[in-house]
């Protein structure tokens, strides 16, 4: 069953009455975990004595740009909190070590999140799958506070939006999405710049990756697929450009209805990043393999070589595809 529970003013109430916040969000974080992330603790630094935003790693390169970015934490071993945070993460294991820390050193824990596979944990949820991002829910929960909104809150909010619906082309944009970032434009949040640094823009080893990886490239049944392995990724740090730019060009391919990216953490753990055309759902598929995600955009971690994850996950792709029908109205 799907969660979907706004209780604004009790997670208003819990922020208000706090001394202390950690905010926190998801490993491998994209633009809408970090733009989540970081425009509620430009929002909330006004209005709590204490505020803390960590993710493991830190802040990817590409997203640096963004206001106060240099005050994620990229590790987290100390500290004690009246509340936690958590943006964009389905579930607890997605939060890593710095939710896992945070969660044991908070008194209340909020659950804000927009994916239709988040699993429910902490006290008080904030959980939208009607909405195409997690800074659109933290938008959503601006507009119920009143507290002031400035570039610093909106730059980030609006890098969420733009990333996580591919510059607005994704089926979960709705009108209420545009009008978000309309205001947040209103609020100084400047759509080129954050377009320019984030859907357009890759540093050249990514590409270089792009180029071994290219050879394992396969289309069958509808599903089209490519494998980064170890050694494709030697001296790669920017994982968010690497996977989903590459599973997201993939995508676009004329006769594949769904795509995904096997790349190598260990030579005994996979990571999965899905994506598929309106109409195809992989997030069952994610779900399966112990993941989570959008119909459209969807991810796991899986134990297993890379051939005996490729042997698991590609028949249940080509059952997805099956099962779907291709929307483009």
């Amino acid at each position: 069953m799907t969660l979907n529970q706004t209780n604004w003013t009790e997670a208003t109430q819990a922020v208000e009455a706090a001394q202390s916040i950690l905010i926190v969000t998801h490993i491998s974080p994209d633009g809408d975990a970090i733009g989540s992330a970081l425009g509620l603790y430009n929002m909330l630094i006004k209005k709590c004595p204490s505020v803390t935003v960590a993710v493991d790693g830190g802040v990817p390169d590409f997203l640096e740009f963004l206001p106060h970015a240099d005050h994620i934490r990229p590790v987290l071993t100390d500290g004690e909190w009246d509340l936690m945070i958590s943006t964009d993460a389905s579930d607890e294991e997605r939060t890593g070590k710095a939710g896992e820390y945070g969660r044991a050193h908070s008194k209340t824990v909020i659950n804000l999140d927009h994916h239709a596979t988040n699993t429910g944990f902490g006290d008080i949820y904030v959980v939208n799958p009607d909405v195409a991002s997690a800074a659109e829910v933290v938008y959503q929960w601006w507009k119920h506070t009143g507290y002031e909104l400035d570039r610093n809150v909106a730059q980030p909010l609006l890098t969420g939006i733009v990333t996580d619906t591919i510059g607005f082309r994704t089926s979960a944009v709705k009108p209420g999405t545009l009008l978000a970032a309309q205001e947040l434009m209103s609020h100084g949040a400047s759509l080129t710049q954050i377009t320019a640094l984030t859907l357009d823009s890759r540093p050249y080893k990514v590409v270089d990756v792009w180029k071994r990886a290219l050879p394992s490239v396969e289309l069958a049944d509808g599903v089209i697929s490519a494998n980064i392995t170890l050694a494709d990724q030697e001296n790669v740090e920017d994982r968010e450009r690497m996977e989903y730019g590459l599973v997201g060009w993939l995508r676009q391919v004329d006769e594949s209805m769904v795509a995904i990216v096997f790349t190598e953490d260990t030579p005994n753990q996979i990571k999965l990043s899905m994506r598929s055309k309106r109409g195809f759902d992989v997030s069952k598929v994610a779900l399966a393999m112990g993941g989570g995600g959008h119909q459209q955009a969807s991810g796991a971690t899986v134990q297993g070589t890379l051939a005996e994850v490729r042997a698991k996950v590609l028949p249940l792709l080509a059952q997805a595809v099956k099962e779907g029908k291709l929307d483009i109205v």
